[in-house]
């Protein structure tokens, strides 16, 4: 059933709450009542039901679970690594033993560095570059912010230009999916990898993040975030509360300046090698083909499993002790845990409703083909930014987008460039974008914080991105 312009009223909702009140899950919440109101025409008591059963729901899907489990494990995974000297040790390494990193600038470009390494999968970069530079940041006084704009920045725009991951095999499916109707010809790899240089928001996002890391030169929120920092050394805005609170009730069992740089270096390559042979395993032989989610929760038990014998021999903490601060660290993501499921539940409703189909609808065909691509990148920001979702967008825009440039006779390499960057766009900076919630969780700071001081960024990227797609589209 088409519901028009009223598919708009749950995503906006969401994000206008969140933004008015700072009650971010209750406006989630807001958002997916309101979606199973339209879905019922107004009936109140069968929204009640379905709106509980559809945050139920989240949990019955395997892939969802898997990304909970993992999350919930990275909070005690981030106070192991701490309380054991890990951290401490790792910090004193690099800034005074080793002297690898010397200033903030140095602490920061390891983020960056570590964000486009890790391109196999995005959660995995973002989870890995907070827990190995947030206390390198902190040292240095870099606002979590900084730290978390860097992460995100990072994590969706590489997986898509270096396409060697599940995002690889889902585009490629969009694509063949068009050859195969005649639409176009070719290959899908070979169209897919052509198409690389024309994801301009992707590709200026990580310039930009690189420029402002170098040079300094940060501006809005974002430079006000720096100064408090600076100046007074609190890591978030008084009032905030993060999400991951990775100092309060603490107790460090190494004193400090003793710590061992090998309690947390060793976990992490447990956590990384062990992600890459997961993949290996669950793709039968195949990296490309595995599963991400699958391969990251196997990862997370066994660093959990090497630090339990590791801390145990040293005599840092015995086992009950170890399973205490893993219990605590469990109980530290519950508040995560909500969000990442009242977004996924309001991502189901806006799915439901029809609201990126509604969106894709509003394309006109009385424009020139050279605004093609530009036209493909506005609408697919908007579609990406109101549903949290990369994926959906591709799924819905790429039918879409590649008939409509080949009507138009506009090229088509620029288009699918057009439809992965505005997927990127408002999976990098979307209130209820699960890695947006993810990176200023995994940073410790609050989600509000994190959208206000990044979305400018994306906006001007975003911006500039539109005039390369007009430009692009005259010259091509």
């Amino acid at each position: 059933m088409e519901f028009g312009y009223l598919t708009l009223l749950p995503p906006v909702l969401a994000i206008v709450l969140a933004v008015a009140t700072k009650k971010v899950a209750l406006s989630l919440f807001a958002g997916i009542f309101a979606g199973e109101v339209i879905i019922f025409h107004g009936n109140v008591f069968y929204a009640i039901d379905s709106s509980l059963r559809t945050i139920l729901k989240v949990w019955t899907d395997m892939d969802n679970l898997e990304t909970f489990l993992f999350t919930a494990m990275m909070g005690s995974f981030v106070i192991l690594v701490e309380v054991s000297g890990g951290v401490d040790g790792f910090v004193h390494y690099l800034t005074e033993q080793s002297r690898r990193v010397k200033s903030k600038t140095a602490a920061m470009l390891l983020a960056y560095l570590i964000g486009i390494i890790i391109f196999i999968d995005g959660l995995l970069s973002i989870m890995f570059t907070a827990v190995v530079t947030r206390p390198l940041i902190d040292k240095f006084r870099v606002s979590r912010e900084k730290l978390a704009y860097i992460c995100d920045a990072t994590s969706a725009p590489i997986n898509a230009i270096i396409p060697l991951n599940s995002w690889g095999v889902m585009l490629m499916g969009l694509i063949g999916a068009e050859i195969s109707s005649g639409i176009i010809s070719g290959d899908p790899m070979g169209l897919l990898i052509s198409s690389l240089p024309y994801q301009f928001y992707s590709i200026f996002s990580l310039l930009f993040v690189l420029f402002y890391i170098v040079s300094g030169k940060d501006w809005g929120p974002m430079k006000k975030a720096e100064i408090r920092v600076r100046t007074t050394g609190a890591l978030y805005d008084e009032g905030v509360v993060p999400l991951l609170n990775d100092k309060e009730g603490i107790e460090q069992l190494v004193p400090e300046g003793k710590g061992n740089k090998w309690n947390m270096i060793i976990p992490l390559i447990i956590l990384i090698g062990g992600t890459f042979i997961g993949l290996f395993v669950t793709g039968h032989g195949n990296l490309i083909k595995g599963s991400g989610t699958t391969s990251i929760l196997y990862a997370i038990i066994a660093a959990h499993i090497v630090m339990c014998v590791m801390y145990a021999r040293q005599k840092i903490m015995t086992p009950s002790q170890f399973m205490a601060y893993f219990k605590k660290g469990i109980a530290n993501m519950m508040s995560l845990l909500v969000l990442l499921t009242l977004a996924f539940a309001i991502g189901r409703i806006i799915k439901a409703i029809g609201t990126g189909k509604f969106l894709a609808s509003l394309v006109g065909s009385q424009i020139s083909g050279n605004y093609c691509a530009a036209l493909i990148f506005l609408l697919g920001s908007v579609m990406s930014f109101s549903t949290g979702t990369s994926w959906g967008t591709f799924s819905i825009m790429m039918p879409i987008a590649i008939p409509m440039a080949v009507s138009m006779h506009a090229n088509i390499l620029l288009t699918i460039g057009a439809v992965i960057s505005s997927g990127i766009f408002g999976d990098h900076c979307s209130p209820i974008s699960d890695t947006t919630i993810l990176s200023s969780m995994s940073v410790g700071t609050d989600l509000l914080s994190h959208v206000r001081t990044q979305l400018p960024y994306a906006l001007l990227t975003a911006a500039l991105a539109t005039v390369a797609y007009v430009i692009a589209g005259f010259v091509m």
